[in-house]
C-alpha cells in the first residue's frame, strides 16, 4: 500500500511539496497556492467531500482544475425508496460532471449500509462507481472487487483489508509532513505489502468467477534442480 497524507484543503501546500501525492479534505475553502502547486507537479490524488451537498461540493472542486484521480463521497444508508433515488440522482449528475476528466467516484459508505447501497447500484447498473474503505466497514468482502481507495487512522488494523488483496492507496490524516512520515512508516512496518488476496474471489463485478485450472502461480520458478 502507498500511504498518502490527507490534509485540509485550507492548508498551505508548500510544506507538502516534497512528500509526494496528497489527498485533500474539502472544507469549502482552497488555499490560494494549490493550483500553482499542481502546476509545479504536486499530485492531488483524491478530494474527500463533506457530503452535505455532494453535487455542489464536487462541482466547486472540479472548477479548480486540480487534476485529481478520485472524488470520495460520503453516502448514508438509504432509509427510504426516495432516499435511494436521491443518491442515484446525485451520482448520475456527478458521473456526467466528471466524464472525460479522468476522475472516478469512490463512495465512503455509512457503516451498515453496504448491502443496501450495493443493491441500489446493481439495479442501476452503476458499475463505474467504486468504494472507499474506512475503519467503520467491518465486512469489506462484498465491496472487494470495487475497492478503489481507502482511508485509515494510525491505530487501524489493516489485516482484514489486506486479506482481500488490497494494495492501493491509503489516506492517512496528518497535521504536518513529519507526523505523516512517522505514522506511515509505523503502519508500513506492521503491514508489509501484499500482492494477492488470501483467497481468490468467487465473484467480481457482481458476477461469478470461473476458475481457470491452467493458471499456475509461480510454480515455474521452482524447477527441480535449477540453480544447483
Amino acid at each position: 500500500m502507498r500511504f498518502v497524507p490527507l490534509i485540509p484543503s485550507s492548508f498551505d501546500p508548500a510544506p507538502w511539496l516534497g512528500v509526494g501525492p496528497v489527498a485533500l479534505q474539502w472544507g469549502g475553502i482552497l488555499a490560494d497556492h494549490w493550483p500553482q502547486a499542481v502546476r509545479r507537479g504536486l499530485d492531488i490524488h483524491a478530494v474527500h467531500l463533506p457530503g452535505k451537498s455532494p453535487v455542489e461540493e464536487a462541482l466547486e472542486v472540479l472548477r479548480h482544475g486540480l487534476g485529481l484521480d478520485f472524488l470520495v463521497i460520503p453516502v448514508r444508508h438509504p432509509e427510504t425508496r426516495e432516499a435511494g433515488f436521491r443518491i442515484l440522482g446525485h451520482l448520475e449528475t456527478l458521473l456526467e460532471a466528471t466524464s472525460g476528466r479522468g476522475v472516478k467516484l469512490a463512495l465512503r459508505l455509512e457503516p451498515g449500509s453496504e448491502t443496501a447501497v450495493l443493491e441500489l447500484l446493481r439495479q442501476a447498473q452503476a458499475e463505474a462507481i467504486g468504494f472507499c474503505w474506512h475503519p467503520g466497514i467491518l465486512d469489506a468482502e462484498p465491496l472487494a472487487d470495487r475497492l478503489w481507495y481507502a482511508v485509515c487512522e494510525p491505530q487501524t488494523d489493516l489485516r482484514r483489508l489486506q486479506a482481500l488483496g488490497y494494495r492501493w492507496d491509503m489516506a492517512l490524516a496528518a497535521p504536518d509532513p513529519e507526523s505523516f512520515r512517522a505514522q506511515a512508516e509505523a503502519l508500513q512496518a506492521v503491514h508489509p505489502p501484499v500482492l494477492f488476496p488470501a483467497e481468490m474471489p468467487t465473484r467480481m463485478l457482481g458476477r461469478p468467477v470461473v476458475p481457470d485450472d491452467s493458471l499456475i502461480f509461480g510454480l515455474h520458478l521452482n524447477r527441480e534442480g535449477e540453480g544447483a
